[in-house]
């Protein structure tokens, strides 16, 4: 029998509830973020109740952990891992199978962008946003920058479409 959509195991999926970020030093990041929104994190705590050594496949670990809420709803949980032996950082490199970055969406990425450089971010390529000039989201700018532990944040400015403003 075929499945129909709202048979598919997709149909209950109900959204992202966050974004994890594993970090080096819970302090360096949340420095970071807190400066670059302009506003503390919900919450930080340290995680370290048995069912999470299950959850992440590390017997006995703790967790200093942060939420960091996001202006439209998103979350980014910033995760510091103690009682872990080996940790070692991931390459910077974008291209990385693996590599994963977080993409906000923005009113003016020229002033988000200075904004984020002023708080720690460093630039992956170029000065500043990049304009698109091509594909489904011509019209409008994009940038990556690198933020604490090599984790990379891309700026995306939408295209003003003909009909805003009118």
């Amino acid at each position: 029998m075929a499945e129909t959509a709202t048979s598919h195991p997709s149909a209950a999926i109900t959204g992202v509830h966050h974004i994890g970020i594993t970090v080096a030093s819970l302090e360096t990041a949340l420095a970071f973020w807190e400066k670059f929104l302009g506003r503390p994190a919900r919450w930080t705590t340290i995680l370290d109740r048995p069912y999470l050594s299950r959850v992440v496949g590390y017997p006995g670990v703790s967790i200093k952990a942060a939420f960091v809420d996001l202006p439209g709803g998103g979350v980014v949980e910033l995760l510091d891992y103690h009682h872990v032996k080996d940790r070692a950082a991931n390459p910077e490199a974008t291209a990385n199978p693996g590599n994963v970055h977080l993409c906000l969406a923005v009113g003016d990425a020229e002033t988000v962008w200075r904004h984020a450089v002023a708080c720690g971010a460093r630039s992956v390529g170029g000065d500043g946003p990049a304009d698109i000039d091509g594909g489904p989201n011509k019209g409008s700018k994009s940038g990556y920058l690198r933020i604490h532990d090599g984790v990379t944040l891309e700026l995306f400015q939408p295209a003003r479409r003909e009909t805003e403003g009118q």
